[in-house]
């Protein structure tokens, strides 16, 4: 009997999420002879029965280069926190994951495959618990999911500021100012730490490490009385100083997360007090999750996609393909859920310290 596999991409897009949704239709017709079929903006629309699309070679071939997903995704979907609000204007969060199964067996699903972050697995190691059969694809910008040593989009999102990075240079150099750059980070900092290392700032701020300001204002007043005139200073979205809070632009509701922003400008302004250089912020934002993915990042997505369905052959349900090493393996999702965050006492900030940057 030919299987029927659907394919949802769950959280925020990512380069390299058309490269899996290729990779696991092309897997699954050429070596097992499946059909596959593509559900449309995640899990919400797995919940409230958005059109599906067939997947065939013809509507996959031309993939690897695009950025975003053709599927579309939703990054605050949950069919155990359905939003719904009321007639009086208020608003309640009711479980739908039932719902959400039922579709599952409407669709005729003999599997279904989800690519996202730790949400995304959270709720696809939730609905295994109930009885589907789902396998994982690891996928997030930050790096920062459990039990895989990289993610697809990350190599994508570090070029991106990295080459942001080294455009300031030029221009600080030229004008000599002090240059901060905000890049995306949540909770762990590993887009800002490697961009800072491979970009050669003089400072970093991240989530795991608070900052004294003071710290970076000292590094900067070193700086320019050595002669060296510019300084580039890259700081994470959810990096917050040792006295204050992280910086929000929307404060969150209920269930519904804030949204960060304005680290850098406040930042920038904190500089702006204790230096005597000129002060520029530029904030990449979604910068970092659009374009072309790198070779990279095409290559991982690949490797993931294909390993997918091999696990929908295993029916290792609940389980995530992951990276270790140069290995691919199957890891339990509830495993993968933990967030993988920067140490402040490892290696990687030894390094930077050892190179002379500060993290306040």
């Amino acid at each position: 009997m030919t299987k029927r596999i659907g394919i949802l991409t769950g959280g925020g897009d990512a380069p390299g999420l058309n490269a899996v949704i290729r990779a696991v239709v092309l897997t699954a017709k050429r070596r097992y002879g499946w059909d596959v079929i593509g559900i449309l903006e995640g899990f919400d629309g797995l919940y409230q029965g958005l059109l599906t699309i067939p997947l065939d070679e013809s509507r996959v071939r031309d993939l690897l280069p695009r950025g975003g997903t053709i599927l579309g995704a939703a990054n605050r979907g949950n069919p155990f926190a359905q939003r719904v609000e009321k007639i009086d204007g208020t608003v309640e969060y009711v479980d739908g994951s039932q719902h959400a199964l039922d579709r599952i067996a409407e669709l005729e699903l003999d599997a279904l495959i989800v690519a996202g972050g730790d949400g995304t697995m959270a709720i696809a190691h939730k609905l295994v618990l109930m009885g589907a059969k789902i396998v994982g694809v690891p996928k997030t910008i930050d790096n920062d999911l459990n039990e895989t040593d990289v993610t697809f989009g990350f190599d994508t999102a570090l070029t991106t500021a990295t080459e942001a990075l080294d455009k300031l240079q030029t221009t600080a150099e030229s004008h000599h100012r002090a240059m901060v750059l905000e890049v995306m980070g949540r909770h762990a900092g590993w887009i800002a730490l490697t961009t800072g290392v491979a970009g050669g700032a003089d400072a970093i701020l991240i989530p795991e490490i608070p900052f004294d300001i003071n710290v970076v204002c000292d590094k900067i007043q070193r700086l320019q009385a050595s002669g060296r005139r510019y300084s580039l200073i890259v700081v994470a979205e959810g990096a917050r100083p040792v006295d204050g809070e992280k910086s929000y632009y929307i404060k969150g509701e209920g269930r519904s997360e804030g949204r960060l922003g304005g680290m850098g400008n406040m930042v920038g302004r904190m500089l702006a007090d204790c230096v005597s250089a000129e002060v520029r912020v530029t904030v990449l934002g979604h910068l970092q999750r659009g374009g072309q993915p790198t070779a990279r990042d095409r290559w991982l997505a690949t490797r993931f996609g294909s390993s997918a369905v091999h696990l929908v052959a295993q029916e290792k349900w609940g389980y995530m393909v992951a990276l270790q090493g140069t290995q691919m393996v199957n890891i339990p999702m509830e495993q993968a859920i933990k967030m993988k965050v920067v140490d402040p006492k490892g290696d990687m900030v030894q390094m930077a310290l050892d190179l002379g940057i500060v993290f306040g």
